[in-house]
């Protein structure tokens, strides 16, 4: 063990060492953490034996140290990462069953919302208003726990980022909405966001993140008095001189977004260290330490970097500086009116094991003027095609449902009428990664929680692309 001084790192361990070696005259592989002279923990391994003079009078201790303190540091590494892959194994479970009750919710709240009378009714018109007004309040309350799924699961790990230039300026506005909801209402939100700036090459679920963690990290910053978390982004251009105070990034023109609290701030030391996995200044039970250091890695995977100005009593400032994009946005989404909802005439079968999200869905289908059975048991939904092959024109399942799964319903069901489109539902997004849903053949892969005005496109696309392939086997 090079450049150690013997020196115990905890007293107590110097006295349960002294204990057990005088006890037996000898220890062997005993674990006990050293200093190194510039005072970091070695971990060390001792086999070691009593010395004594003639009068039995202990003089020394004989033996060896070996030096495992990157062992133990790789060991700890993989903890984290059980635990990780457990976190994500339980996003994963607690994401499906989220987004089940967040569909039920969404389709029963825009089924009322639909059911109700216009505004320009006269009868009892005031209090329809407030009525449609609470239906709506409860299809963005879904539709915002629909988003804070996602950010689950990519926190976890279990989406694959998807780059595009996208408006920075507005993914940040989005993510200071559901950062409002979860703050305490002692910290005041301020923002001076630029719509304008321009477009970032990212994945607005990495955006959302980084801004997740920051302000929850400034929140934690200033939760026993209150404060104010000043959001800011503008276009900067950063020259040969202003680029040294950032690392791994040429001079150009960024996007710069500010992050800023009135909380008790840092030191020097904990600033240096602050970005490190694990590493964090918060009780047990408060926090993992991951949040910065997974904050870190998106932005230098993006291109960029991200310092930290503070002082104690002074507040911190995370500057995040991204490349902006100065490319040609190809392929550009044509945005269709939200109160377009085509329909069709064509014979649905919906499977899903929840019969709320069965209920939902038929009423939902049947405004749009299609003919829709549904069923709960994938087995009996099975039967139902053997016995009429030709009955349905799509099938609509949900990918998890017991004793048989929706990829195995469809894989049967095509067996039995190849031609038949199939649409599959989750609430999970890894499982569309998987690849067996190439392999089954399935038209389209929908998440749930999904809006009707969504399902309907989806649906009419499924229909005419069948088209084009060429005829189904439908009957007359």
């Amino acid at each position: 063990m090079d450049s150690v001084i013997i020196v115990y790192s905890n007293p107590e361990e110097r006295v349960a060492f002294q204990e057990k070696i005088e006890k037996k005259g000898y220890v062997k592989d005993y674990e006990i953490t050293f200093k190194r002279k510039d005072d970091e923990p070695v971990t060390g391994l001792v086999t070691a034996t009593l010395v004594r003079d003639k009068e039995g009078k202990i003089t020394a201790y004989r033996g060896i140290i070996r030096d495992i303190t990157e062992q133990r540091r790789l060991e700890q590494q993989l903890i984290q990462a059980q635990k990780m892959e457990a976190i994500g194994t339980l996003a994963g479970g607690i994401a499906h069953d989220f987004n089940n009750i967040l569909a039920v919710i969404m389709g029963q709240g825009e089924f009322i919302r639909d059911e109700l009378p216009g505004r320009g009714e006269k009868s009892e018109a005031t209090q329809i208003d407030l009525i449609r007004n609470s239906v709506k309040s409860i299809v963005r309350a879904s539709e915002r726990g629909a988003e804070m799924v996602k950010q689950i699961l990519t926190f976890s790990r279990q989406g694959k980022p998807s780059q595009s230039p996208i408006n920075l300026g507005d993914t940040v506005k989005d993510s200071l909405q559901l950062l409002r909801s979860i703050l305490p209402a002692i910290i005041e939100i301020r923002q001076d966001i630029r719509t304008d700036s321009g477009l970032v090459l990212a994945d607005s679920a990495q955006i959302h993140q980084v801004m997740m963690n920051l302000g929850t990290n400034a929140a934690h910053a200033m939760v026993e008095i209150g404060g104010i978390l000043k959001v800011s982004l503008h276009e900067v251009y950063l020259d040969k001189e202003t680029i040294k105070s950032y690392q791994d990034i040429k001079p150009g023109t960024y996007l710069r977004l500010s992050v800023k609290d009135t909380g008790h701030g840092m030191t020097r030391e904990v600033i240096e260290r602050i970005f490190e996995p694990y590493y964090t200044t918060k009780k047990a039970g408060e926090g993992s330490g991951m949040g910065l250091a997974v904050t870190h890695g998106i932005v230098k995977s993006l291109g960029g970097d991200i310092i930290v100005n503070s002082e104690p009593g002074q507040g911190t400032t995370f500057h995040v500086v991204l490349p902006k994009f100065g490319g040609e946005v190809k392929n550009k989404i044509k945005i269709q009116p939200t109160n377009e909802v085509p329909g069709g005439k064509e014979r649905i079968l919906l499977v899903d094991d929840e019969i709320e999200l069965v209920e939902s869905g038929i009423r939902v289908l049947k405004r749009m003027g299609y003919q829709i059975e549904g069923a709960t048991d994938p087995i009996k939904a099975l039967e139902t095609i053997r016995s009429q092959p030709n009955q349905f024109d799509l099938i609509i399942c949900d990918f998890s449902m017991p004793r048989m799964t929706g990829i195995q319903l469809a894989e049967e069901i095509k067996r039995i009428n190849p031609g038949i489109p199939i649409i599959l539902l989750s609430g999970y997004s890894s499982e569309m990664t998987t690849g067996r849903t190439k392999a089954s053949a399935v038209s389209a892969f929908v998440i749930k929680p999904v809006n009707k005005n969504d399902l309907a496109r989806v649906i009419r696309k499924v229909f005419d692309d069948s088209v084009v392939r060429g005829p189904s086997t439908k009957g007359a």
